[in-house]
């Protein structure tokens, strides 16, 4: 299971319609609404500011989110739609989803590297890259894995790291079809520009050679 599933504190909204939605939004608030599952659909209301400060931190809608409301059981649910003001691109509405525990969710999973102590590659100098520090999985909302793990143990300066050479948590898989790259072990600085210098130095004489004949 993923580490803590954050919490998305939200109240209940008395009435609907559009008189309704503009009174929470002049008390701060941002009108929403709950569907799905086997529950009737529930209007709500979420801070501005809070709402505001998850939109910006990214990922909105790929976060599995804990939605607790007075006098209901907490419900795992997933943004479906944010909708904005036309000029201003401010919220001023949101939809959310009810989540079965057997439900599938694309959800972004941590990489973690391990025995980076041990690598060969790494104790030689090189680097790792990250391309991707997260990779998109599709997981069932009752088992969501905290990680994927990549093992570096035996892995060489050029060594490329791809999805398809990592052990994937049981029951997810990439949402992506391709074989994608993960990380790779770059040479070390000082080695890259003296392989460039050579380079540089063998089209030199290269031209020379050429301009002789």
């Amino acid at each position: 299971m993923a580490g803590q599933i954050p919490d998305l504190i939200a109240s209940v909204r008395t009435g609907t319609g559009k008189g309704a939605a503009r009174q929470s939004r002049r008390e701060g608030n941002v009108p929403g609404i709950v569907f799905g599952g086997e529950a009737e659909p529930l209007p709500i209301n979420i801070p501005f500011n809070k709402l505001f400060s998850l939109l910006k931190a990214g990922r909105f809608k790929s976060t599995l989110f804990n939605l607790k409301l007075e006098g209901h059981d907490d419900v795992r649910v997933i943004c479906r739609d944010v909708q904005r003001h036309t000029v201003k691109d401010l919220p001023t509405h949101v939809d959310f989803m009810r989540l079965r525990r057997t439900s599938k969710i694309n959800l972004f999973i941590p990489v973690e590297f391990l025995n980076e102590d041990i690598c060969p590659g790494l104790k030689k100098g090189g680097v790792l890259t990250l391309v991707r520090p997260e990779v998109e999985l599709v997981v069932t909302a009752g088992d969501i894995p905290e990680k994927i793990t990549v093992d570096l143990t035996g892995l060489e300066v050029g060594d490329v790291i791809t999805i398809s050479s990592v052990e994937l948590p049981k029951g997810s898989k990439p949402t992506i079809d391709r074989d994608f790259v993960i990380a790779n072990i770059a040479a070390p600085s000082g080695l890259r520009s003296a392989d460039n210098d050579n380079d540089a130095d063998e089209e030199a004489e290269e031209t020379e050679a050429a301009a002789e004949e």
